[in-house]
């Protein structure tokens, strides 16, 4: 349940901020995507450094932090808000659940709070007294009646000396806890206990065992378009040509290399609920084949070439009931007729048009504008390709 899920983990300032480190690599171990964000007063237990390590990740203190580099901005809770999956906040002090409670937003922590769009777990921890008080208790049916969830703290032995409730519940408590928050939200996710299948990458069209036909393509789109489904709760398949991008936690890949192959391998896959074609398929092959290197001067100065199966075509005309069918569309001209076209003569559902002529976009770029074409609709969307796999999908399925 939590393998492949992307976490943040939110650190208020607590004595119990040490033990969030140990959390931390809990949830990595067993296969989470995990960034952090702290409170100012949390860097007082625990310095960023610690979790910026063990995370991979630069950790989210300030709104407007310091350096305001490409990876952290004033704008850093938004797209983390949207990039999560899960917020585990642990721990949470009364004074951050305060402010959670009131919608106050004068750190990151509190801001993605606001932002996010996936479910929240706040782990209260503090003296005794406190977590009984009036107020807290005001506080905590308060945040609950937003639908966040609430992890009671154990008894025990506390900072102060003093023995009550208010202790950090140990690691594994915590992870059985984010797998119920997730389990109970996989039901309302839109792709739940659905089959997806997602190409991505190039294809590579063997002239002899050195050379080849192909493109550029880097596989980015289609990888995160398998990232998005696995977010909205799918069982993915991502069949992918040579990238060289890291596999995706938690999805199954099928690596291939021709366009033949990656026909035979839709084909197995054909039953799936969904059908997403991002790979960018070689159009045509070679009909001979060399086995050995071919000589310069033994070569011919022209290769016969045939065309390649038109896959898309074939998933149109062999559809399941209920199947959703999504293509891609590179043009370097007349976009949105061409893709229109496309969509018609492949019968799709879909199709995700993007052009060559964009400066920003394109194949190695981690950023797109596409044009999502339906039967009935047409929507624009532009950012990071992250962003535009999450949009994408969501206008499809959610508002489907």
């Amino acid at each position: 349940m939590l393998s492949g899920k992307r976490i943040i983990l939110g650190v208020s300032g607590g004595i119990a901020a040490y033990k969030a480190a140990f959390l931390l690599r809990a949830l990595q171990k067993v296969g989470a995507e995990v960034r952090v964000t702290m409170t100012p007063a949390a860097t007082r237990f625990v310095g960023t450094e610690t979790f910026s390590s063990l995370s991979k990740n630069e950790v989210a203190v300030d709104v407007f932090p310091e350096n305001n580099s490409a990876t952290q901005s004033w704008t850093q809770h938004i797209s983390w808000g949207e990039w999560a999956d899960l917020f585990v906040i642990a721990p949470c002090t009364a004074n951050t659940l305060a402010k959670i409670a009131n919608g106050t937003a004068d750190n990151m922590l509190t801001s993605t709070v606001l932002a996010a769009r996936c479910p929240l777990l706040i782990c209260p921890t503090m003296d005794g007294e406190m977590y009984e008080s009036p107020a807290v208790q005001k506080n905590l049916n308060t945040v609950q009646e937003f639908g966040y969830h609430i992890l009671e703290p154990e008894e025990g032995y506390l900072a102060s000396g003093l023995e009550g409730k208010g202790r950090l519940p140990e690691t594994d408590i915590i992870l059985e806890k984010c797998r119920a928050v997730l389990k109970g939200y996989r039901s309302e996710e839109p792709l739940a206990g659905k089959k997806v299948v997602v190409t991505a990458g190039p294809t590579r069209e063997h002239i002899d065992p050195v050379r080849f036909i192909s493109n550029p393509s880097s596989g980015k789109m289609g990888f995160a378009m398998a990232e998005a489904a696995q977010q909205l709760g799918a069982e993915v398949t991502l069949i992918h040509g040579p990238v060289s991008l890291s596999k995706p936690t938690g999805i199954n890949t099928v690596e291939i290399e021709s366009a033949q192959q990656l026909f035979e391998h839709v084909k197995n896959h054909a039953d799936a609920n969904a059908v997403i074609m991002a790979a960018a398929v070689s159009d045509f092959t070679p009909q001979k084949i060399h086995q050995q290197k071919v000589k310069k001067d033994k070569a011919d100065s022209s290769i016969q070439l045939k065309q390649t199966p038109d896959i898309l075509a074939w998933l149109g005309d062999h559809k399941k009931d209920g199947q959703v069918l999504i293509g891609f569309a590179m043009e370097t001209e007349n976009l949105l007729e061409n893709a229109q076209s496309k969509l018609k003569k492949k019968r799709a559902d879909w199709i995700v048009a993007n052009s060559l002529n964009e400066d920003e976009y394109g194949f190695a770029s981690d950023k797109n504008k596409v044009h999502l074409l339906g039967k009935k609709d047409t929507v624009q969307i532009e950012g990071l390709k992250s962003e535009v796999a999450q949009q994408v999908l969501s206008h499809i399925f959610k508002n489907s």
